[in-house]
Order: structure tokens, then sequence, then C-alpha cells
């Protein structure tokens, strides 16, 4: 019997499934799709029933646009906060059964559990563990999870998207003697968790097309070909992973970003405003975060065929201050765009860092600074302790603005 065992717990086709369970509906039997069709028919459909999927072979990425004529299609819209209040229940689901130091909450609809310390005391396999977690989302949520077991969280993730996710009783288990058998098997190698398409292509310069490839090669030649990565993916392909769930990892956060995909043509002029106010919910974020920018990028992507534009500027001095930063993006701006009807916008503040020493400009009166900085974190504490809709510019009541929409949402979908 392995020393470790994991499991991974996926929620099917999420968003779909908790339209379904609202409406009493079974996934498996109902054309349910969740998109907003109150945008254009460019907007990205969230999630689609395994009936609808296995029927109509929709991708997992599509556009309204793409569905198929059904008569009898139910378009649900978009509302984040009922997911998450319905990912929270289940994470406490998963409490009821283990300590929180064995959850690692991976995404709104998956988790990976740490299985090894409670299979004596529950004095059941790891299959019927998870059998009766699974039952319980079921009965009390009505949601259909599904579930990959191995002796790590590499082999049980993997375990999950080759099988356990393919049809019921949506368990599976791989243990480390299934590495030759059914790891090894698995084509093209991007469908590995963790292996995305620029490192398979240059596994594929090197003959390799597989795990097993990459575990006949042996660990020498891949440190030599990839460094540090290279005994990463040695490992992988000889079914190890050395992560331990205990040992949280904390990311420091390196980049802010807020984008939009705007429902009209924007003109210049009112595509200026939309950039004030994505400026100032980032610079929020960044203050509440004790962090300043180094590094200020804007896109502006144009209707149509006509592409777009991506730049960026560096600061001589970190900032976190509305107007210094507006007037970065505002000069980037003007400098690259063009009179184009503009469908989509989005700033980034990158080089982050804590300093939080102040830093005087020549051409800044310090008095003006202060008081400016003064009145930012008194609309911080505001805003924070009463919503962003609580205190906002005049021009959030143009017709072109969308912040007291956008502040409605989570996720740039309706709350």
């Amino acid at each position: 019997m392995e020393k470790e065992i994991y499991a991974v717990i996926d929620l099917k086709s999420f968003y779909a499934s908790c339209e379904c369970a609202a409406r009493g509906l079974d996934i498996f039997t109902t054309p349910l799709v969740v998109a907003d069709i109150s945008r254009t028919e460019n907007s990205i459909v969230m999630s689609a029933t395994p009936y609808l999927k296995a029927k109509y072979k929709i991708p997992n990425v599509c556009r309204i646009r793409d569905l198929p004529k059904v008569k009898e299609m139910i378009f649900a819209t978009p509302r984040m906060q009922y997911y998450v209040d319905m990912s929270a229940k289940v994470v406490s689901i998963f409490l009821d059964f283990i300590d929180e130091e064995d959850l690692h909450v991976y995404s709104i609809d998956e988790s990976f559990l740490h299985l090894t310390p409670y299979l004596k005391m529950y004095k059941c396999t790891p299959e019927a563990l998870c059998k009766k977690i699974i039952e319980r989302i079921k009965a009390e949520l009505n949601l259909i999870a599904t579930c990959g077991i191995g002796p790590n969280m590499f082999m049980a993730k993997t375990c999950l998207d080759n099988e356990g996710k393919k049809k019921p009783p949506y368990i599976a288990r791989w243990y480390q003697e299934d590495v030759e058998t059914k790891l090894w098997k698995i084509t093209p190698i991007t469908k590995i968790w963790g292996i995305a398409g620029g490192t398979a292509k240059h596994l594929d310069r090197m003959g390799i097309r597989s795990l097993e490839g990459i575990a006949k090669v042996g660990l020498e030649a891949m440190e030599k070909e990839f460094g540090i990565m290279g005994k990463q993916l040695f490992e992988m392909a000889n079914g190890i992973d050395p992560s331990n769930i205990r040992e949280k990892y904390i990311p420091k956060q390196r980049a802010l970003s807020l984008g939009q995909t705007l429902v009209k043509d924007y003109n210049i002029k009112g595509a200026k405003l939309i950039l004030r106010e994505m400026n100032d919910d980032l610079c929020f974020r960044m203050r509440i975060s004790n962090r300043r920018a180094t590094v200020v990028s804007v896109y502006c992507g144009y209707g149509g065929t006509f592409g777009g534009f991506s730049k960026q500027a560096s600061l001589n001095i970190p900032s976190d201050d509305n107007q210094t930063l507006l007037r970065v993006i505002y000069s980037i701006f003007n400098e690259n765009v063009i009179d184009l009807p503009i469908r989509g916008l989005g700033i980034a503040f990158g080089g982050l860092i804590e300093d939080r020493s102040e830093q005087l400009s020549l051409f800044d009166d310090p008095i003006e600074t202060r008081k400016r900085g003064d009145l930012l974190k008194t609309i911080d504490a505001i805003q924070k302790a009463f919503g962003k809709n609580s205190l906002l510019r005049g021009s959030a009541l143009k017709e072109d603005s969308t912040a007291i929409e956008r502040h409605m949402q989570i996720g740039g979908h309706k709350a």
C-alpha cells in the first residue's frame, strides 16, 4: 500500500450544474448554457451541460455565436456570487471529512484532498471515502462531483483528467505501477497537467512526444536541456511528485491587471473615461495590498479585424497615486491610439514593490502630494467599508461609464 494517498475532486460543468441545481434540472438531459445573451454574440460561454457537450460536441471554450441552434436551449445569465457561495458549501463538506491543513482549494470547482491521515479513522478505502464525500455533495447541493485518486497530487490530478471525469461512477484510482501502462500512454503530451504548448514544442524538437520519451531520455539529458524544469519533467514522467499539501505556497504578487470587453464601440474620449475608472479601481487594489508600481501597461483592442496595441512604460519613482499613474496611462494611450472603434481596454501595474518609503519628485509639490495621499486613504477606507459604489466620481453617471455596473460584478459577470 502506498505511503501517501491524495484525491482531486472536481465539480462537473460547475457553473451549468449550479444553474441546473437551482432549477431542479438534470445536467445529463438539459440543454443549458451559462452565458449573458444581453451582451453580443461574441460573449464567452462560461459553461455548458454535459448533455450539450456530448450531443453537439460543444468545446470547453466557445462563444454564443458558435452554439448549435437548439429550440429548448436555456440561457442562464452568469451570477458569480451564487457560484462562489456554492463552492464554499462544497469546501465546507470537505472540511467535515478532513482537516483544513490537508485541503488545497485549487480553483472554484476543484480541490486536492490528502487522504492518508483519515483512512484508519474512517476504516475504509480511499475510493469508499471519496464516494461518501461525492454522495454528500450530490445529496445536499445536487452537484455532480468527479474524482481522481493517486499516490501524489500529480498522479491524482492526471488520473482525474484522463479517467475519473470520463464516465460513471466518476471515481478512478491510479497506482505507482500504472505509470508505464497509463501515464506513459497519454497523448498528446499537452493533455498532461503542467505541460503547455511551448514545452511540448521544445520536447518535440528533441523527438519526445510522450512522458515515456522523457523517462527514457534520462535525467541528465533533461536537465541539460531544460535546467531545473528538466528535473521536474523527469519526475513527472516517472509518476513522482514531492509536493506536500501542508506546505502552503503563498505567491508574491508581481502584477495587478484589469481589463474590459466593451459592449459597444467607444471613441477615444469615451475610452479615456473607462481607463480613468479602471485606474481608480486598480490603484485601490494596489494600495490595500501595500504595493507600488514601477511599470505601467496599457492594452487597447479595436473592433472588427483592426487589431490593437499593447504598450508599457517604466516609472522612475514607484507610485500608487491615481493621478501620477493616470498621466502615464494617458501618455501611452495618446501616443499609440488611432481613431477606430474601440472594443477592448486593459491596464496593468507591474514590478510591484512593498517599499512604503515616500519618494518625492522635484516636479511635485510635497504638500499637495501628501494632501492627495491622505485624501486617497480616506476614499479607500470608505470604499472598503461600504463598497466601491459608496463613493464615486461624478463621471460615473455618464452614459459611457461602466464603473457602477462593473462594481456590482464578480469576475466580469453579474453577482
